[in-house]
């Protein structure tokens, strides 16, 4: 009988909490009186948004490359990414002194791209419909010597994002599921390797937009199912394939995905405006728009949720609120 070693396990979490330890927020959990009855159950929401360059990314980004060696991170680091990890990155390689460089899509929203621009990185664009961004990363990093840190498909990755499923069950204690958003499946693999090994019986549930349902398709074939580049406003969701890495973890950890419309996404955000206080971008609102639009089915008592991130400039915000800005 052979047995397969995880990529990423709790340890490598708690590993990883300790290195992000007064560099990272600790963001906080918020209730709802108001969501708890609309949903009929007792939601504790972790928010991503309020983290370091607005969104969970930093937490892998800088397990990453904070374990480079001096000789690496003299050379400087490179990635490849929609907007979050972009600007996570960026700031990473700030905080350790070195230099980065990022692929980024031309359609990233502007707010994202002057952020990751703002932390001091070089940008290269590309075409989202028709480039590869890791073949287009992979061989500038060749080129120019430089370490690549990937979104999602790296163990330290993994670990770092798992942290802040750590911390909600750390304040919030036992729950009975934990939502997230899924796109290329880091957040979620971190979340579920941390959560499952805490209380085994948790329901793991990730939510996509219904345009990009690549997770829900490949968990219900056995095998990753790549669907065609989503065009849907949740950008930081627009990938075709899961992760080869992420899925590995998944296919064993996730117990459910669900799918929800643009227009739920855009209630879901004016929801967490007008009765949160919280601003939302679309991917971290996608698991509250699931709760909002009943699209979880059997919703366990006590639910956690991860809002993955606020990294929204208020011009698009307003649009999107208002119904508008079509992908």
């Amino acid at each position: 009988m052979t047995t397969t070693t995880p990529p990423v396990t709790l340890d490598d979490v708690r590993d990883a909490a300790a290195r992000l330890k007064g560099v990272a927020h600790r963001t906080p959990v918020l209730r709802s009186r108001t969501l708890d009855a609309l949903v009929g159950a007792e939601v504790h929401l972790k928010c991503e948004n309020f983290q370091r360059a607005g969104a969970f990314k930093f937490r892998g980004a800088y397990n990453t490359a904070s374990r480079l060696t001096p000789e690496q991170l003299a050379r400087g680091v490179a990635a490849y990414s929609s907007g979050n990890h972009a600007q996570a990155v960026a700031l990473a390689a700030r905080e350790l002194g070195t230099t980065a460089v990022i692929v980024m899509p031309e359609d990233t929203p502007a707010s994202k791209r002057d952020a990751t621009a703002g932390y001091g990185a070089e940008i290269v664009t590309y075409d989202r419909y028709t480039g590869d961004r890791a073949a287009i990363a992979e061989a500038l990093a060749a080129e120019r010597g430089l370490a690549l840190i990937p979104p999602y498909e790296h163990p330290h990755v993994l670990a770092g994002q798992g942290t802040a499923a750590l911390e909600l069950l750390e304040e919030a204690g036992e729950l009975d599921a934990l939502i997230t958003p899924v796109g290329g499946g880091g957040l979620m693999a971190g979340s579920a390797t941390a959560a499952k090994a805490l209380h085994p019986g948790i329901r793991m549930i990730g939510v996509e937009p219904e345009a990009g349902d690549d997770t829900r398709r490949s968990l219900q074939a056995g095998r990753r199912i790549s669907v065609p580049v989503p065009r849907t406003i949740a950008d930081g969701q627009a990938v075709p394939t899961p992760g080869e890495l992420t899925f590995s973890v998944n296919r064993r950890l996730v117990d459910a995905i669900a799918l929800v419309g643009d227009d739920e996404i855009r209630a879901a955000m004016r929801f967490a405006f007008e009765r949160l206080k919280i601003v939302v971008e679309p991917s971290g609102a996608t698991p509250l728009a699931a709760l909002l639009s009943g699209r979880v089915e059997r919703l366990p008592r006590r639910t956690g949720v991860i809002i993955s991130g606020g990294n929204i400039d208020a011009d698009r915000f307003a649009r999107l609120c208002a119904g508008g800005d079509r992908p």
